[in-house]
Formats: C-alpha cells, structure tokens, sequence
C-alpha cells in the first residue's frame, strides 16, 4: 500500500513538473529591436546598449522578473556562462521587469549575479506595454509574463548608428536549454565545439510565472519565518 502510494505521489509530481517546463530552442526571429539606456539596478547609473556592447563578439540581452521562478532557475546557468566566456567577448545584460528596483536587487543578489542589471519597469501593470512585450509578441511568445525571454546581439552585425539595432536575430520564448545555449555561444565566438554535456538525470522543479505567488527570496542574513 505504501508503495502504491509512494509511486501515485512521484507520477503526479513529475507530472507536474514536466507541465510547468517552459524551455525553448534558439530560433531566429524577425524582430525591430531598439537601442537603449536605461539605469542600472544596483547604482541606478545609465547603461547605453550601444556602449556596452562594443568589442564583444556576442551579447545576451535577458529580460526577467524578480519574482518569476523560470528566471530564478536559469541564472545560476547563466552566470556560469558568463564566467566561463567574457573573456573570449561574450556578454549578458538582465533587463528587470514588472517588480520594484529593490526586489530586482534582492533577487540579483541572492544568485550572486556579476554581469550588468537594468530595468525597464516596476509595476505588474506596464505588462502590456513594455518594450519588452512588444519585442516577445513579434517572435511568437504567447506566455503571459514572458520572463525570462531571450535577445542575442551579434555586434558586428548590428546598424552603425541609429534607433535600430537589428531587425533580424535569434531569441529564447523561454528558458534556455542549457546544452544548446552553451553550443550556439561557443559557436559565435569562434571556438571550437565540444562534445555535449550529459543532462542531468534530476529533473529540474519550475512553477509557472505567476506574480500572485512570487517565490520568497531572503535578503542577505535575513532569518525564515
């Protein structure tokens, strides 16, 4: 009987964690993408898109929100990412969405993330209408939050000068597959490809982004309730 029960518990639990999945490949998209500036989440310091990128070979541009539980599982993969190739000219920038500047930064360093932080807005009701919504509904995002969502920038690809960077790239609708993420930045920064890690047998738990039920991050040396 307790086997019986053990197994039901495992199925339903895999069950629903396969359902709340929300990876997606690397495709590229048409999509009118803008240059920026915008102030940084830790200093509120202006962060030019333009100036950011140069001398880089490939850059991530990461739109979150701090309370989304996707964007909390793929930025301890993205920090490696990042700490394994800036040094070969790859970059990420998180650009925050829909929660105040001080849970952004809570949430930044919790995951002890190093690469540049801005954002774009802080209330839950600029959801519609976002630069960030607009550039996810050209490339097909029909997610309701759209967090985290994915802009590479090839830099040697990108308008000289204007308003324009590009109008045509490749994006993420969704998590990054980790393997596949690690393949195409290699690829894009000229180096030679590896063999493809062995993914986890550990199936990973993600609930769907819902800002009626925020995950609860801690501020440093904060105590549980």
């Amino acid at each position: 009987m307790k086997f019986a029960l053990t197994f039901c518990l495992v199925l339903i639990g895999l069950t629903a964690t396969f359902g709340q999945d929300e990876q997606a490949p690397i495709v590229e998209k048409d999509i009118v993408y803008k240059d920026w500036t915008l102030k940084g989440i830790r200093d509120a310091k202006d962060v030019d898109l333009r100036d950011l990128i140069k001398n880089k070979k490939l850059v991530a541009v990461v739109y979150f929100a701090p309370w989304c539980h996707n964007w909390q599982h793929d930025e301890p993969m993205l920090q490696r990412l990042y700490d394994e190739y800036k040094d070969d000219g790859f970059q990420v920038v998180a650009v925050g969405e829909y929660g105040p500047v001080e849970d952004m930064a809570v949430n930044l360093d919790t995951f002890k993330i190093t690469f540049p932080a801005v954002y774009e807005s802080q209330m839950r009701t600029a959801v519609d209408s976002t630069l960030h919504n607009t550039y996810r509904r050209m490339t097909g995002d029909t997610r309701d939050w759209g967090s985290p969502y994915y802009v590479f920038i090839e830099p040697s690809t990108i308008t000289k000068s204007g308003d324009v960077l590009l109008k045509r790239t490749n994006i993420i609708n969704g998590e990054m597959v980790e393997n596949e993420g690690e393949r195409f930045i290699r690829e894009k920064l000229g180096l030679a490809p590896e063999k493809p890690k062995l993914m986890s047998q550990e199936k990973k738990t993600v609930e769907p982004c819902d800002p009626t039920k925020p995950s609860q991050l801690k501020k440093p040396g904060e105590k549980p309730q």
